[in-house]
């Protein structure tokens, strides 16, 4: 016996539809607006000037350090196959990253009201897909001109080329993202839509890396390729819109409400300077997504044993910690075949990057109270049982590196050691910091008021980072 099919039941008679909510919501808003239109505009013209300005002084600036002898020579064909697999990385977060805001969003108020309401959802939520859709053209249209120039392209008819490849991908993205919005939860297509271009990148940067390292060149495509992701881009920029249209009323309230708690956790931490805000949230969802766990004994010993091993087993539960470890060390090869005048600092960057992802314990235990007094002993003692796993991460990382070093960027023999114990007590600063205080000190200056003893503290591991990158460009 099979079951019926499943219908969207219409709105009834006498209820207003979603333009006429719209509407009415418009005029409720105007009356408490103090800005005209002219004044809109204007902000709009302004952020656009100062964006294509920067922006092109950007490009330009990149240009001129990709060409000096200070970052040093590299093959064109292995740039931009470096390149492209950085593109296809970044294509795989940004993937994930609007996974997570949604990327159809709405606020508490509009769940209540609207949302809970018999109207159309379709109707409802079509206005903000056109904006986004738009929106991610545009967006990924400037990113593919701005690639595009960094390459060293200057024909306009190519530079359009990578525009319209630009806006298509980017389009596409925006709705196939919305499909998988209103997809059930259990599918794995959405999953493999985010791993598959990670996963492309992190081959192509293994083989170009290989490839560099055995003295082998190689070509640089011409601009077929540019030409074949437009004719792929434009058709699956049309059907994905259309299929996120038709998934529009399928998109539930829970889903909608997700993304705005994560949007306004990123907005908060952006206004109040203070990561911890977003990462807590985002380490809430991944404890919550692991569930349930296989408990086990734990070798028998003193009581800093026992937490050492606790903090091992953390890790072993947050795969993704260690993938991106890992990760780092094919990132600092291929940094070094693309700029090997800066290869040492990088390895210091990429470092510092690689031990923060195994400071989870550290962090735990320093930003609660109520946990230290549970475990016992002193926070020095805790502190010092948390920084093991990390000390030995960046110790072996850093051997794992060490050939992609030039011979002549070596430096002294103490100069390596030196530069591990920076980055780890680079990371220990960043994991034990406070929590922000806001009534610091406050410098007036022609620019308006800085908050100087704000910016201190956000910069307490990364202002370390900085010094060891100076020690190992001056020494190394």
């Amino acid at each position: 016996m099979t079951a019926a099919p499943t219908t969207i039941a219409e709105a009834p008679a006498g209820l207003p539809t979603a333009r006429q909510v719209r509407t009415h919501l418009r005029r409720a808003r105007r009356r408490h607006h103090e800005h005209s239109l002219g004044d809109v505009l204007g902000d709009a013209y302004v952020m656009v000037l100062f964006l294509g300005m920067y922006g092109w002084f950007g490009i330009s600036a990149s240009r001129n350090m990709l060409d000096s002898p200070t970052v040093g020579q590299a093959e064109p064909g292995v740039r931009w196959w470096l390149a492209l697999a950085a593109l296809l990385a970044g294509a795989g977060l940004v993937w994930r990253g609007l996974r997570a805001f949604g990327p159809l969003l709405v606020t508490p108020a509009t769940q209540s009201w609207v949302t809970s309401a018999p109207i159309d959802r379709r109707a409802w939520l079509a206005p903000r897909l056109a904006v986004l859709v738009a929106g991610a053209a545009v967006g990924t249209a400037a990113l593919g001109v701005a690639v595009a120039a960094l390459g060293g392209v200057s024909d306009p008819a190519t530079l359009g080329w990578a525009a319209v490849a630009g806006a298509g991908w980017g389009a596409a993205t925006l709705a196939l993202s919305v499909v998988a919005q209103s997809s059930r939860t259990g599918r794995r297509w959405p999953a493999l839509a985010g791993a598959v271009p990670m996963v492309v990148a992190a081959v192509i940067t293994a083989v170009v890396v290989l490839t560099g390292r055995l003295g082998e060149g190689l070509p640089r495509p011409s601009s077929t390729p540019t030409i074949a992701l437009v004719a792929v881009a434009v058709p699956l920029a049309v059907v994905a819109t259309v299929l996120a249209v038709r998934a529009l009323p399928l998109v539930d309230r829970a889903t909608l409400t997700t993304g705005a708690q994560f949007a306004n956790a990123a907005a908060t931490a952006t206004i109040l300077l203070d990561p911890s805000l977003l990462t807590g949230l985002v380490e809430s969802r991944r404890w919550r997504r692991v569930g349930r766990v296989r408990s086990s004994r734990f070798l028998p010993g003193p009581g800093w044993w026992a937490l050492l091993q606790a903090d091992v087993r953390r890790l072993r539960r947050h795969p993704s910690a260690l993938l991106i470890w890992a990760g780092l060390v094919g990132v600092q090869y291929a940094a070094a075949l693309a700029l090997p005048g800066l290869a040492g600092a990088a390895q210091v960057v990429f470092a510092y990057l690689a031990v923060d992802r195994l400071t989870g314990g550290l962090r735990a235990v320093s930003r609660s109270a109520g946990l230290r007094r549970a475990l016992g002993g002193s926070d020095a003692l805790l502190r010092g049982i948390h920084v093991v796993v990390p000390a030995i991460g960046a110790g072996l990382w850093w051997l794992l590196t060490l050939p992609s070093l030039p011979s002549v960027d070596a430096g002294p023999a103490w100069l390596a050691p030196t530069l591990v114990l920076g980055v780890v007590a680079a990371a220990f600063r960043a994991g034990t910091r406070p929590p922000i205080d806001y009534g610091g000190a406050t410098v007036n200056t022609p620019f308006g008021m800085v908050p100087v003893d704000l910016l201190r503290q956000g910069s307490r591991g990364p202002a370390l980072l900085a010094v060891v990158v100076l020690l190992q460009l001056f020494l190394g």
